[in-house]
C-alpha cells in the first residue's frame, strides 16, 4: 500500500516539473528566439539520452528504420512546432494561461481521436467541450466575455490553443500508429528527427537572438535536461506503476502549480477571472475523462 502511495510521487514530480518548464518559458521570452532554445534543448537532452540508449538504437536498427518516417512527423509536432508556438506565445501572455491551455490536451486528445480514429463521441465530450469553451472564452476575455467580440483573442492565447491542438494530433498519431519500440527508444528517436528539423530554423535565427550567455544557459539546461530527460522519466515510471489513466488525471495539477510558481518567481497576479475561467476549463476536462457514455447511446434513450 504504502509502494502505492509513494508511486503517486512520479507523475506529481513530473506535473511539477511541466510547470517549472512553463515559468521557464516565460522567462526565455525576450531574451532568447524561439527557435535557438527550441534547439539548444533539443542538443543538450540528445546528448543526455545519447549515454544510455545510442547502443539499444544501433542494435533495434531494423525494428525502427522502417518507421523514420513517422518518427519525424512525431517529433516535429511534439519537440519542434509545440515547443516553438509555446515559446512564441509565452511573449504576449502570462504562464498560467499558457498552463491552462495545456491542460485542455486530454480534451482535444479525445475529440481528435473520435474525427481521426473513429471512436465514437461520449457524452463527457460534449458536456465537458461546452464548459471548456464557456471557461477559456471566460479567462482569454478578462472575466468579460462580451469584450472578446471587440478585441479578439491575444496572439499569445491564440498560439497556446494551436500548441494544445498540435500536441493531442501528436497523443493521437502516437495512439494510431503504435511503433513497436520502447517509449524510451521513441522518445529517444523523435528527438534525434526534430534536432535535424531545427537545424536549419536555428541557422536562419540571428546571431543575437541565439547567443548563450549567463541569463539563458539555466535555462536551455532545464528546458532540455531536467524537463526533456527527467521528466519523461518520471512519467513512464508513473505509467508503469500506476496506469496511463490514474496519470493523465495528474494533467489537471498544471495550472494550479503553474500559477503558484508564476505568483512567486515571476510575480504574475492571480485574478478573479483566472480561477473562474481555469476552473469551468479543468472541470470541462474531467468531464471529459469521466464521463465515457457514448453520445449515441444516450440519445438513443432519451
Amino acid at each position: 500500500m504504502f509502494r502505492k502511495q509513494l508511486a503517486l510521487l512520479y507523475p506529481f514530480t513530473a506535473i511539477a516539473i511541466w510547470a517549472g518548464n512553463v515559468v521557464v518559458s516565460r522567462l526565455s521570452a525576450h531574451v532568447i528566439g524561439p527557435q535557438a532554445i527550441t534547439f539548444y534543448r533539443l542538443v543538450f537532452a540528445v546528448a543526455l539520452m545519447s549515454l544510455f540508449l545510442a547502443r539499444p538504437l544501433w542494435r533495434n536498427r531494423q525494428a525502427s528504420w522502417p518507421h523514420l518516417g513517422q518518427f519525424f512527423i512525431l517529433g516535429f509536432l511534439a519537440m519542434c512546432l509545440f515547443q516553438s508556438l509555446s515559446y512564441v506565445a509565452a511573449e504576449t501572455t502570462t504562464a498560467t494561461n499558457m498552463a491552462i491551455f495545456t491542460s485542455l490536451t486530454p480534451l482535444l486528445t479525445v475529440a481528435l481521436s473520435a474525427a481521426v480514429l473513429g471512436e465514437k463521441p461520449t457524452v463527457g465530450m460534449l458536456v465537458g467541450g461546452a464548459l471548456s469553451l464557456a471557461g477559456l472564452v471566460y479567462l482569454v476575455s478578462g472575466g468579460m466575455p462580451l469584450k472578446l467580440m471587440e478585441n479578439g483573442m491575444r496572439i499569445g492565447d491564440a498560439l497556446m490553443l494551436a500548441a494544445a491542438i498540435v500536441y493531442a494530433l501528436y497523443c493521437v498519431l502516437v495512439k494510431r500508429w503504435q511503433i513497436p519500440v520502447s517509449s524510451w527508444l521513441s522518445t529517444y528517436q523523435q528527438a534525434l528527427c526534430a534536432l535535424a528539423v531545427m537545424f536549419p530554423a536555428f541557422l536562419a535565427t540571428p546571431a543575437p537572438a541565439r547567443a548563450v550567455n549567463e541569463e539563458t544557459l539555466p535555462l536551455i539546461l532545464y528546458a532540455g535536461g531536467v524537463a526533456s530527460v527527467v521528466l519523461p522519466f518520471l512519467w513512464l515510471r508513473g505509467i508503469d506503476r500506476l496506469g496511463p489513466s490514474r496519470c493523465a488525471a495528474f494533467i489537471n495539477l498544471l495550472p494550479v502549480m503553474t500559477a503558484g510558481a508564476a505568483i512567486m518567481l515571476l510575480g504574475e497576479p492571480l485574478r478573479s477571472y483566472h480561477l473562474i475561467g481555469g476552473g469551468l476549463t479543468l472541470a470541462g476536462v474531467v468531464l471529459a475523462q469521466t464521463l465515457r457514455c457514448p453520445l449515441s447511446r444516450t440519445t438513443a434513450s432519451t
